[in-house]
């Protein structure tokens, strides 16, 4: 497996909020004093490979990528003259991300509510000169604090996430927290003890399809204890389990009629045959593997550092001794045809941990509107086309 060595080194930063002459001008944001502030942290530092903006650039899209571990979702992008933009903002423990085929809405699970975003530009426009997207806070359900992990939009536009606390598939409900849409047959009952550790979705046609879950136990924290084997890759339709030969699988994806999933305990990133269950590892990835996307021919990997120094009791920790290499934590860009990491995001200071991972198509430079910032106050959209009476 090869990766590019040429890298661009830089400290995180978002794109300038100075109001300009773009025809959609945001206002400055000011900076918070509550606690969540929308500024990057100084100390959070990224390097990336040298060809990543043209990679970019060539493939007609950006990424989005989330982090729990510091409330950040990232919006990485291409400026008019040429230059990477890392775009920041700040959500309570951000988990799960999903955006449209058409890049117009952006979907996200946090601590206790899912947030639903809403591009407001027309098209051709941009705001302040660079963004081709503004994705701005437009309707909230709050489900409590469920550990909501993978989220998806089903056929009826409905927001389908993992319930991860109950052991459950869930959706939103207009009087309670949630409502369970579908659980393993080997839970016994919906209580909020993070039994198996259900924590991957993958949709198809939109349904959900297949779930990742860590092993099959029924007693609350039981995957603690079962994090080297037994994980499983679950197929919802018939209610069976495909293969249960991995190690805390995640983020179960169907890209072009092929299953693939993220061996995240071994670092592999697998495809998996759908009628037999059997793993054919696709490329190895140094790091705790979470958070899984694909543009054309390529699969775009979240990695994560170890919470204590150390994957002690994974076979990761051995194949990274093995391969005498530090864990990462970041992004790596994976070609399909030979398995190569053709270019990555690399980060260190205080990011540690990152979780989800989505592809926005023909989008060149995206942003967001934080919610605790004043622009969801002063930013106004209108919609001049009035509705009917009665």
């Amino acid at each position: 497996m090869e990766q590019h060595t040429d890298r661009v080194d830089t400290t995180l930063a978002q794109t300038s909020l100075e109001p300009d002459n773009a025809s959609v001008p945001i206002p400055e944001e000011a900076r918070q004093t509550n606690g969540e502030s929308e500024q990057p942290d100084p100390a959070a530092q990224i390097s990336c490979s040298g060809g990543l903006a043209a990679w970019l650039v060539r493939q007609q899209c950006s990424i989005a990528f989330t982090s729990y571990q510091i409330g950040q979702v990232f919006l990485v992008g291409v400026t008019r003259d040429g230059a990477l933009s890392f775009h920041q903002r700040s959500f309570q423990r951000a988990m799960g991300i999903c955006v449209d085929a058409e890049a117009q809405t952006l979907h996200l699970a946090m601590l206790y509510q899912i947030w639903r975003f809403t591009n407001i530009l027309k098209q051709n426009e941009v705001a302040n000169e660079a963004h081709d997207r503004c994705f701005t806070p437009r309707q909230s359900f709050t489900t409590g604090a469920v550990d909501a992990h993978d989220i998806g939009i089903d056929a009826k536009g409905r927001i389908v996430f993992v319930n991860t606390s109950y052991s459950c598939l869930a959706i939103p409900d207009p009087v309670h927290s949630f409502q369970p849409l579908w659980k393993p047959d080997f839970i016994s009952k919906l209580v909020p003890e993070d039994r198996c550790h259900l924590n991957g979705l993958a949709m198809e046609q939109g349904q959900p399809r297949y779930v990742t879950a860590v092993c099959r136990s029924d007693v609350i924290q039981g995957w603690r204890a079962r994090r080297e084997q037994g994980g499983m890759v679950m197929d919802v339709k018939p209610d069976t389990v495909l293969t249960e030969n991995l190690s805390m699988p995640h983020s179960p994806r169907i890209h072009n009629g092929a299953l693939y999933v993220l061996d995240s305990g071994r670092g592999f990133l697998c495809r998996v045959d759908r009628e037999t269950g059997t793993s054919e590892p696709i490329a190895f990835c140094p790091g705790f593997l979470r958070g899984l996307a694909f543009h054309n021919n390529h699969a775009i990997v979240g990695l994560s550092l170890p919470r204590d120094k150390s994957f002690a009791g994974l076979e990761l920790d051995d194949a990274l001794q093995k391969k005498d290499s530090d864990p990462w934590c970041g992004l790596q860009i994976v070609d399909l045809k030979g398995g190569n990491i053709v270019e990555w995001i690399r980060l260190s200071g205080a990011v540690r941990e990152l979780f989800d991972v989505a592809i926005l198509p023909s989008v060149r430079c995206p942003m967001a509107l934080g919610l605790m910032s004043p622009d969801v106050a002063r930013t106004i959209s209108l919609n001049e086309t009035f509705a009917t009476l009665g």
